[in-house]
Formats: C-alpha cells, sequence, structure tokens
C-alpha cells in the first residue's frame, strides 16, 4: 500500500465462452494488460478490430515504474482519446539539467520550438496511466478485458493459434487469427515461441527510491555525476504528481538488493542530498539491474511482440514504455489491412523491418547513455569528468554530456514502405518520418492537424482540392485540403511541410509521411499506395 494511491482490484469474471465449453475464434488476442497491451487493445478497437486482452492479475502495476511519456506516445494516446487526463494529471516538463559535483555544467530544452499540442514529456506515476488506460477498456464495446486470465500454453497453426488460459475456474481453450505479445521483460510468450532474446547486461545497480515531500525544487530533470552527497556515483531527480519525487541512486555492482531496498539504508542517502531537517515519506523502493537487448523477430508466424516482451532499454531517457506505444502505432493499421485483406501478411514482415531498426537505434542510444553514466574502466571515468569540467565553461563539450538522451521517435528513413523523393524538400518531413503536429483552424475553430488525419490514408494538399480521390483496392485515401478543409493561417503548417503550392503528402494511418510530391499525380499516388499494401 502506497501513502498516495489505492490500488484498484478488477473483477475476475467468468467468460460465456469458458462457460459453454464452445472455443470461439477471436480476430485478435492481446497477451498482457499493461501500458502496452492496453494500448494495443485501444488502437485496435479504434480501427474496428475486435480484440480481447487478457491479464494474469487484476490490478495495475504496484510502484511508480515508468514515469515519463515523451510527446509522440501522447499524440498516440491523444489519438485514442486518452491523453487529456493524462496530460492534466501529469508534471508537465522540458528543460533538464545536469551537474558536476555541486555545479551545474549543461541545460537542454526538449521542445525548443513553439506550436505542439502535446507538451514535450509529462511525468505521471505508471499506475495511473493504467488505470487511465482500463478505464477506456472497459468503456469500448470493442474491447474484452479478462482479469486472472494466464496464458499457459500456444500452439501455433496454420490459419490460428490455439491458446490454453488458466483461470480461477479452471482452464480453457480459445483461438486467435493473431496474438500479440505485450507480457513484459520475463514474457512466457518469448519462451513459448522459442525465440531469441539477446544482448547486453550492465553491471551495475540502481535504487529507485519515491520520496512524498513538499520540495522547492523545478519541474525538470537534474541528474548529478559525483555529488558531495553520494559519491563517486550519480544521482536522478524526478518530479510525479501527488509531491511524489522518484530519485535514482547508482549503487555499483557490488550492492545487495536486498539490504539496500531497506529503509534504514535508504533513508540515510535522502536525508544527505536534501538535508538532516527535510521532512519526506518513502513510497516505494526498488532495485534493478538494466540490460539493453532485443528479439530474434518481431513476428514469429502468427504471434507478434511488442514492447517489453520484444525489447529492453536501460531507464535513462525513457525509451521502454514511449518505444512500446510507438510498436503499438505501427502495428495498428497493418493488423487492420491484413485481417480486411487489403495487404497481404507479409505487410507485417514490414512491423519487424522498422521496429527493429528503430529499437536497434534505442539499443545505441541507451547502451551509449549507460556507458557515459557508469563508465567501464579508468580512462573512461577520466574522459567523462574531463568533458563534465570542460562543459562548465565550453559550450563544444556540452553536447557530448550523455546523461540519457531522452526519448524521441526514429524516422523509418529507408523502409521498404516508403516511396522516395523525387523533388527538393526542406525540413523534417521525409518519408518515414511521423508528421510533426501544427496549429490550424477548421470551420473557424482552432484544431491541430494531427487530429485531422484520421486513421486511413491521407493525402494532404497544398493547393486545390484534387478532382478525386485516389485508391488502391477497397481502400482510399481520404484528401485533405490546406485552404478549404482546414486553414494554416499562422503558417507554421507550411512552414514544417515545406507546404509550396501545389504541394501533396501522402500520410500512413499512423500519421507517418510514405511519400510527397511537387503536384497532384493520380497514378504516382496510386503507386504508393500499393507499395504500403504488399499483396
Amino acid at each position: 500500500m502506497l501513502h498516495t494511491h489505492t490500488f484498484p482490484q478488477y473483477d475476475y469474471v467468468r467468460s460465456d465462452e469458458q462457460a459453454s465449453g464452445t472455443r470461439r475464434r477471436h480476430p485478435v488476442v492481446v497477451i498482457g494488460g499493461g501500458p502496452i497491451g492496453l494500448t494495443a487493445a485501444l488502437d485496435f478497437a479504434a480501427r474496428g478490430i475486435p480484440t480481447l486482452l487478457v491479464d494474469d492479475n487484476n490490478t495495475v502495476s504496484i510502484g511508480s515504474r515508468a514515469v515519463c511519456y515523451a510527446k509522440r506516445p501522447l499524440e498516440v494516446w491523444d489519438r485514442l482519446g486518452v491523453a487529456e487526463p493524462l496530460v492534466e494529471r501529469g508534471v508537465k516538463w522540458k528543460v533538464g539539467r545536469v551537474f558536476f559535483d555541486k555545479d551545474p555544467v549543461y541545460r537542454f530544452d526538449l521542445l525548443p520550438e513553439p506550436h505542439h499540442k502535446m507538451p514535450a514529456m509529462i511525468n505521471l506515476q505508471q499506475y495511473y496511466l493504467e488505470e487511465a488506460l482500463v478505464e477506456a477498456c472497459q468503456k469500448s464495446p470493442l474491447v474484452d478485458l479478462r482479469w486472472k486470465h494466464k496464458l499457459v500454453a500456444l500452439e501455433q497453426r496454420a490459419d490460428h493459434v490455439l491458446l490454453t488460459i488458466e483461470t480461477p475456474d479452471g482452464a480453457f481453450q480459445t483461438e486467435a487469427d493473431w496474438v500479440i505479445a505485450c507480457d513484459g521483460a520475463n514474457s512466457g510468450v518469448r519462451k513459448m515461441v522459442g525465440a531469441d532474446f539477446t544482448g547486453q547486461f550492465f553491471q551495475d545497480r540502481f535504487l529507485i527510491a519515491d520520496v512524498v515531500m513538499s520540495a522547492s525544487f523545478p519541474t525538470e530533470r537534474w541528474f548529478w555525476f559525483d555529488p558531495p552527497f553520494h559519491r563517486g556515483q550519480s544521482v536522478l531527480l524526478h518530479k510525479q504528481c501527488d509531491n511524489v519525487w522518484r530519485i535514482d541512486f547508482q549503487l555499483g555492482w557490488d550492492a545487495d538488493p536486498e539490504e539496500e531496498k531497506k529503509p534504514e539504508r535508504v533513508i540515510p542517502r535522502i536525508r544527505a542530498m536534501l538535508g538532516s531537517d527535510a521532512e519526506f515519506e518513502l513510497e516505494w523502493v526498488s532495485v534493478y539491474q538494466f540490460a539493453c537487448r532485443r528479439i530474434d523477430q518481431f513476428r514469429h508466424g502468427r504471434v507478434i511482440f511488442a514492447g517489453d516482451s520484444a525489447h529492453q532499454v536501460s531507464p535513462f531517457g525513457a525509451r521502454g514504455a514511449n518505444t512500446g506505444v510507438q510498436d503499438i502505432d505501427n502495428l495498428g493499421w497493418k493488423l487492420k489491412a491484413v485481417l480486411d485483406g487489403a495487404a497481404g501478411d507479409k505487410l507485417l514482415d514490414t512491423y519487424h523491418e522498422e521496429r527493429a531498426f528503430a529499437a536497434d537505434d534505442n539499443l545505441r542510444a541507451s547502451t551509449r547513455s549507460t556507458d557515459f553514466i557508469t563508465p567501464k574502466s579508468r580512462a573512461s571515468l577520466r574522459l567523462r569528468n574531463a568533458v563534465l569540467e570542460l562543459a562548465e565553461t565550453e559550450e563544444f563539450a556540452r553536447p557530448l554530456i550523455n546523461s540519457g538522451r531522452l526519448s524521441t521517435p526514429t524516422p523509418y528513413l529507408q523502409s521498404s514502405l516508403n516511396t522516395p523523393d523525387e523533388s527538393a524538400f526542406a525540413g523534417a518531413m521525409r518519408p518515414g518520418t511521423n508528421c510533426a503536429d501544427a496549429p490550424i483552424k477548421v470551420g473557424g475553430q482552432a484544431a491541430w492537424l494531427l487530429g485531422q488525419l484520421g486513421a486511413g490514408f491521407t493525402l494532404l494538399s497544398f493547393g486545390p482540392a484534387p478532382q478525386a480521390e485516389v485508391a488502391c483496392g477497397s481502400l482510399e485515401a481520404r484528401v485533405l485540403t490546406v485552404g478549404s478543409d482546414l486553414v494554416d493561417e499562422a503558417g507554421v503548417l507550411a512552414e514544417r511541410f515545406d507546404g509550396q503550392p501545389g504541394t501533396v503528402y501522402l500520410i500512413r494511418p499512423d500519421q507517418h509521411v510514405a511519400a510527397r510530391w511537387r503536384g497532384f499525380d493520380a497514378k504516382k499516388i496510386e503507386a504508393a499506395l500499393r507499395r504500403c499494401l504488399p499483396a
């Protein structure tokens, strides 16, 4: 039990499927009711896919766990209708500071440009996030959320997966066209399909202490290297809601995890940091060792992996849950196209292509951060400390500081779904990149670009409206014309997309750019659509 929160207990309910003993075929079964599994169920439901979500527990995660949620996942949750209460409750921030000893040496801003609907980051305890997602799932007629349902076996067959699920009333079997494994770093599904999970474990331990206190620290990310209150190690401080502060203490590899979690060990560390007169209460304590690794293939037949079941990174950089949400953002529209017969299951292979590429990008960033935070040799330590000393006065050294590169989307610049540019464009909106948001007006009312893109393919046209929508089989690309359907009054949209008159963007259902041209050409657009929907 926490001082600031009482955890809900969700009811186990015996399903009609179980009571009747009649085996059902579900289009999708999601395993795991954490943030990624819950997001998957909501995303699939938003696309019209009936989804069964099973979890072996009956409550949300204990402890704050994941804390930082970045702008792109917030945009995904906004598309699913759940971001507003998260942003309202969370602690919004964008500035981070790095200290060496007791001196500030570096400051960064995660959102240096204005005109974005979502903040750069919010800090929010994971249990609040999960409760909001559970509530949204319970309201959706297309999500069947079942607690105390544990997957104990699966068997892949030619056109479906046979699942054996254990409940308080005994085991039963059900079937799925597709199984989405969101059951975490210790994934049982991964073991059932015999998937390899390779990478690097880091020989260091960190203590998480969630502390309830009233403090004058600003709502920023503060990171100390070798502070006077924790010599030879590093410390990270974040503010959460309810006056809960997350403090991470580096402990070293020789630390005893069980001993370090005891209050008589934790409280002196916090007092050394905050001062002997500080008043606080311990909320939650944990000790962790982290790893940087990923699964060999994100798709194993009809079983697809997302989130921590597919990849693990160190917590520095907030890349865990944020990356998992983007897995689902990538997967949902592809799964819908396959289920509807608009594409062959080859499209699902591009989920591995794009998200394994993103995972490798995150693993590289996370490994580099870890190597800087925990140097592996005396030479590495001397080099790191020299960078920190120089950064106090020399601007060139500041970008070399790596206290955890904060989560940003990885563009799929080499994706097989992209149509290469045939004209010159300025700016960052290259094929494979997620669309930047921009303020617009629709019907005279203030709005945002991402809110207008919808769940399907969109043609964003800067200029006169094309005469007809473009189709590929059963799928049409809806036309959204700047100037008539929406107004770019501030000019931000045109600037971010280099929207010269006549320019047309083909935008995927996950709000990523698929192609762009300097004029409307129905045959080229149809070819680009076909490229996004391989047979």
